[in-house]
């Protein structure tokens, strides 16, 4: 009787087992940013990860994308090695400067992956018209990144990181440089765009009001070398909108992850004297 693979676990978008990430190994500059990470994010979830600066979000991020490699432990998204996933496109990428090419229009940009991918001319040009439409901005396809504001600009680059239907995005705090208008409108958009496309996120902010009206659940992290100290999981009844901000359950989420917060900064503060 041959022996059988384990069975790939469709439900989980994103396992994180044990993952430690050193920097400068082994010279004065070493930097320990993760510590025994454990993670899971099941497909169709919006996850959070808040923390102090330095916590290593960025990091783990990276490790999802396979930017970079653990110094140990292990990193699987949709059932696969990180690499492979990689290499399969998988996921699609947004950080916090949308990193649009300035010599291509919003059009081009956004069809950009497709090419990489080898798609037919005629099915890439329906493609990033249904993506222009979903970012509620088809009249902008012909216009330069700079002729675009920033929020714009910020859903094109969100465009091309879905443009090619991948499963999970990941976004290093893609609403970081915006105002706060401009913001919470951008956060309401992105929600609309993943009910719309079925699409798992993982997400790094320092907001926290951002991180309750956008996730299911918080993942919130200690100072480096970082660690996931507390889960919160969000609950807010119904289609999040403009009403949910002014909810007793939204103020009562965001005063539990600060808690949460100040708590994971007094475990850091702690293992930094054990350290020492």
């Amino acid at each position: 009787m041959t022996e059988t693979s384990e069975p790939i676990d469709v439900t989980r978008a994103v396992e994180v087992i044990g993952a430690s990430m050193v920097f400068n190994d082994g010279t004065p500059a070493r930097v320990a940013a993760l510590n025994d990470v454990d993670l899971v994010v099941e497909t169709g979830d919006f996850v959070s990860l808040i923390g102090p600066s330095g916590c290593g979000k960025s990091t783990l991020l990276r490790l999802i994308a396979n930017l970079l490699d653990p110094t140990a432990g292990d990193v699987r998204v949709n059932g696969k090695p990180a690499a492979q996933a990689r290499l399969d496109q998988d996921y699609g990428m947004a950080f916090q400067k949308s990193g649009l090419f300035e010599w291509r229009t919003a059009a081009k940009n956004i069809e950009l992956p497709l090419e990489l991918k080898g798609w037919d001319k005629r099915l890439r040009a329906e493609r990033v018209g249904e993506m222009l439409d979903l970012v509620k901005l088809p009249d902008r396809g012909s216009n330069m990144p700079w002729e675009l504001s920033g929020g714009q600009q910020q859903r094109i680059a969100i465009a091309r990181a879905l443009a090619s239907h991948p499963p999970l995005l990941l976004m290093d705090e893609p609403f970081g440089a915006l105002d706060e208008m401009t913001r919470e409108h951008m956060q309401s958009e992105l929600l609309q765009i993943c009910a719309a496309t079925h699409t798992t996120v993982v997400f790094v902010t320092h907001s926290i009001p951002e991180a309750v009206y956008l996730s299911d659940r918080v993942v919130v992290m200690s100072a480096g070398p970082g660690r996931i100290t507390d889960t919160i999981d969000v609950e807010l009844g119904g289609t999040r909108n403009e009403d949910t901000r002014e909810k007793d359950a939204f103020y009562g989420k965001i005063t539990e992850v600060r808690e949460a917060l100040r708590g994971s900064e007094m475990t850091g503060e702690a293992r930094g004297i054990e350290d020492r």
